[in-house]
């Protein structure tokens, strides 16, 4: 269920291209590089984030900042879609006739919720059941995103610890009025470190995380009132208006264009 973001990758690149761009166009690149810098700002800051978290949430923060280069391969119309054959399946061959579909999608909450209605539990059961899956969901990754930002908040200022530590080493040498120039370039490149992993990585992730936190909610939501509504044995055109109430117009209107130009399509009564 996950493809490509296109956006993130023109996004990163075309940032890394701007910004090489614009500081090749003045001097040569090699001035922005300063391994201490680079140690004081990411090392000093992994290193607080450390004292502040436990290890597993680092471990999860990483492998969560890998999803903002992925996006949902199910779009929702095509979900609304699916539950609609799956209601008049289910009003033909009744609910144990939708045991084959379990699989349908490569989704475990997807499976979870059809084999519970195959099961014939109680849809206020499923509900709960489903609903407490979401709710732990958002909770996951809320903390997941929290600490990205929380990492976002200490690189600016670990770049100005280094700003503050180049300084006073350049105060140290004031009998060197040569040496005052390179070395205050030096000082301020470690807060160009901290500002550009703040506002170039950590808050653009968090941000894409938090538009991928309400895509799935969606999605998931979208399939609880899809298995509820097929459990309860609402008519499938009822279940069809019901879904798009989670989509914004401009895309009710692309899925009711959709289904116009089918043909042979015919509910149940």
């Amino acid at each position: 269920m996950k493809k490509p973001d296109l956006a993130t990758y023109i996004g990163l690149f075309g940032g890394v291209f701007v910004l090489l761009w614009g500081m090749a166009s003045g001097s040569e690149l090699t001035l922005f590089l300063d391994f201490p810098s680079v140690l004081i700002t990411i090392g000093g800051s992994l290193a607080s984030m450390l004292i502040n978290h436990d290890l597993n949430q680092i471990k999860n923060m990483f492998k969560n900042m890998f999803l903002a280069f992925t996006s949902f391969d199910l779009e929702p119309q095509d979900l609304i879609e699916l539950f609609s054959e799956l209601a008049r399946k289910a009003r033909r061959e009744g609910l144990l006739g939708l045991e084959d579909d379990i699989n349908r999608l490569d989704d475990p909450f997807f499976a979870k919720g059809i084999q519970m209605m195959v099961d014939a539990i109680d849809p206020e059961v499923i509900r709960n059941i489903l609903e407490t899956d979401i709710e732990c969901m958002v909770e996951r990754h809320e903390e997941n995103i929290g600490v990205i930002k929380a990492w976002a908040a200490l690189a600016p200022a670990f770049g100005m610890i280094g700003t503050l530590i180049g300084l006073i080493q350049m105060l140290a040498n004031l009998d060197d009025p040569s040496a005052l120039g390179p070395g205050m370039a030096v000082a301020l490149i470690t807060t160009f470190y901290g500002s550009l992993m703040a506002n170039f990585v950590l808050i653009p992730i968090a941000g894409k995380l938090e538009k991928r936190n309400a895509d799935e909610v969606l999605i998931k939501s979208l399939i609880l009132e899809g298995i509820i509504g097929i459990q309860s044995g609402l008519n499938p055109r009822i279940l069809e208006e019901k879904l798009k109430a989670f989509l914004p117009k401009s895309k009710v209107a692309d899925l009711s264009l959709e289904g116009s130009k089918q043909e042979g399509v015919a509910y149940d009564a």
